[in-house]
């Protein structure tokens, strides 16, 4: 009898630093599997770039584990019936054969994956299956205290990346009633030049660039919307469908670090931008982890909020439609905050500040409930990462009571962030012509001077949906007062306890 190693990839779409491939090809035979899951595909914070991303990733993985001696087979449906199928079939062969062990990595992810994993637990139970699910990043699963977790982080990224197996005995499935079928997928998206393309290959090629060349002032000009394109690592998309690991980036700036120490005690030019820019990326991969976690150790996140002295501060049950469709499609009458949302829905991206930036005026100035807000921006991040997406969405509405309130001035932010009006003028063409003076606040330009330049304001672009200070001073007084209201204290305790960051202890300071 033999006995079948089934490895399920999911969010681990690489072959390099595998811990579920590398376990699995030990025992005996592979069978290796990707499941299209229409519960998942359908999604309200899902796509079809999504969609179109993980088949870039999976024809370079099939490419490579082929290179191996062993086939990818695909599958559409819900999961628990995919893996009853294959059992059966599996029975099937011609060598007596059965499925003794699920092989796949922890996942953190959305509450449907959640409740996912919770099936197939008890499946494999029922069915006398064992599933191993083995750690791919720093999140700790069934974490008792964020007390250590920091250490935790760090244990698991000393240990080296894992070598891929050279030759890996596989098995080959018949095409039977259960094989691939691509007419049960969703559309795929438009093609955008814009857009990243898949792969382990690519991701590898993104961090070498980012470490040798691309991230050199990466400290300095991670936030600019000009210069963070190329500036920043642009690893998040791949990370995010483990199409590289966590550790292997930690790995790689670690070599670098010393790979320019030794120039420099060698007596050769080193740029010392580096050192400060590859400790910048670090602390951004734990950073990565640190709120993954939060969303582990509260997985309704996704829809409960943080702090629960902030439920009913904005409206969950009804949204303002003319003022959530002017924000996604970058209408809202303040160019920089209309510049990014027309940048992300080409590109998949925006660095972390203009994110942060958007949100933040989504929540105050627009006074929209991030349950509306945050699945509509997922579907245009090509690095859609629920854990961080939605502790990040309730971070910047001011509800999660242990994080300060920042209410980001959108037209501050265009003249400091944006200061020859370079990507405004790149991604609003319509006020290309506006001077710079008065491209921050294009409606506050008199007629006279608007007919000067070709445009005229509330018709070629419109005018400020709020008004910029009336707006901002509204939502701080409404958040304020649930902040100073009896029992938000307690209420900011009781997250910080659970979900809390422990570089600093838990001060007045931080729930105000």
């Amino acid at each position: 009898m033999r006995d079948i190693q089934l490895v399920w990839f999911k969010r681990d779409l690489r072959i390099r630093d595998h811990a579920a491939l590398t376990a699995a090809a030990a025992r005996g035979p592979v069978l290796c599997l990707y499941v299209y899951e229409p519960v998942l595909l359908q999604a309200d914070d899902h796509d079809a770039i999504h969609l179109d991303f993980v088949n870039g990733c999976l024809h370079e993985l099939s490419t490579s584990l082929r290179a191996r001696g062993i086939l990818l087979h695909r599958r559409t449906g819900d999961i628990v019936p995919v893996f009853e199928a294959l059992r059966a079939e599996i029975a099937m062969l011609a060598t007596p054969s059965r499925l003794e062990t699920i092989w796949a990595h922890e996942e953190t992810t959305g509450w449907t994956a959640y409740q996912r994993d919770r099936d197939v637990r008890r499946w494999c139970r029922e069915r006398g299956v064992a599933f191993h699910e083995l750690p791919q990043t720093g999140v700790v699963r069934r974490l008792a205290s964020r007390d250590g977790w920091a250490s935790a982080w760090e244990a698991r990224m000393a240990a080296r990346p894992l070598p891929t197996p050279p030759q890996i005995e596989g098995i080959t499935l018949t095409e039977t009633g259960t094989a691939f079928d691509s007419t049960a997928l969703p559309p795929t998206a438009a093609v955008r030049q814009s857009l990243q393309l898949g792969g382990e290959s690519a991701a590898r090629d993104t961090l070498r660039s980012f470490l040798r060349e691309r991230g050199v002032n990466y400290r300095v000009e991670m936030s600019s919307p000009v210069t963070s394109f190329d500036a920043c690592s642009r690893l998040s998309a791949y990370m995010s469908v483990g199409a590289i690991s966590v550790r292997t980036c930690e790995h790689s700036a670690r070599a670098r670090l010393v790979q320019l120490a030794d120039a420099l005690d060698a007596g050769e030019f080193v740029d010392l931008r580096w050192r400060n820019s590859i400790g910048s990326f670090r602390s951004r991969l734990r950073w990565h982890c640190h709120f993954m976690q939060k969303l582990e150790d509260q997985p309704r996140l996704e829809f409960e909020t943080m702090c629960d002295a902030y439920v009913g501060l904005r409206n969950e049950q009804q949204v303002d439609a003319a003022r959530l469709d002017a924000w996604i499609h970058g209408q809202t009458g303040y160019p920089l905050i209309d510049a990014c949302m027309r940048a992300v829905r080409a590109t998949g991206w925006l660095p972390f500040r203009m994110r942060a930036m958007v949100v933040s005026f989504a929540s105050y100035h627009l006074w929209l409930h991030w349950r509306f807000t945050a699945p509509l921006l997922a579907q245009h991040f090509l690095d859609f990462e629920a854990g961080i997406h939605y502790s990040q969405f309730q971070m910047q509405s001011g509800v999660t009571g242990i994080n300060a309130v920042r209410i980001y001035n959108p037209v501050k932010q265009a003249v400091e962030q944006d200061p020859d009006g370079r990507f405004i003028r790149t991604w609003v063409p319509e006020l290309a012509a506006v001077p710079l003076e008065s491209l921050a606040e294009p409606h506050r330009m008199p007629v006279m001077l608007q007919a000067m330049y070709g445009i005229q304001i509330g018709r070629d672009y419109p005018n400020p949906i709020v008004d910029n200070v009336t707006a901002m001073r509204a939502a701080r007084d409404q958040v304020w007062a649930v902040r100073k209201a009896p029992g938000t204290r307690q209420a900011a305790r009781r997250v910080y306890d659970k979900l809390g960051s422990r570089k600093e202890p838990f001060h007045q300071r931080d729930i105000r």
